[in-house]
């Protein structure tokens, strides 16, 4: 039986926590065996390609890595937090 995550594929997130902090994008895939998801142009590997039919000189492609779930936050429920905290100080002036 799969797990439920508080994202899906096609989701627009913003990742909340590490070594990319406030990047954002689409959810291209999720990893349920590791809690780990894949968001577009965010968390870029480079994987060493060797000599192939397709490839005949070989070359270094630019991917994207896993982010733990835990780390990733939806846009809409991102921007509405920080809606919250600026509107915060304002009420108790």
């Amino acid at each position: 039986m799969s797990q439920k995550f508080h994202i899906k594929k096609n989701d627009v997130v913003v990742v909340i926590a590490g070594a990319h902090k406030g990047k954002s994008g689409k959810i291209l895939e999720i990893r349920g065996a590791k809690n780990r998801a894949v968001v577009e142009g965010v968390a870029m590997i480079k994987r060493h390609l060797k000599k192939s039919q397709e490839n005949p000189q070989g070359k270094i492609a630019e991917r994207e890595g896993t982010i733990h779930v835990s780390n990733l936050m939806l846009q809409s429920r991102f921007d509405a937090s920080k809606r919250k905290k600026t509107a915060a100080p304002a009420a108790k002036a």
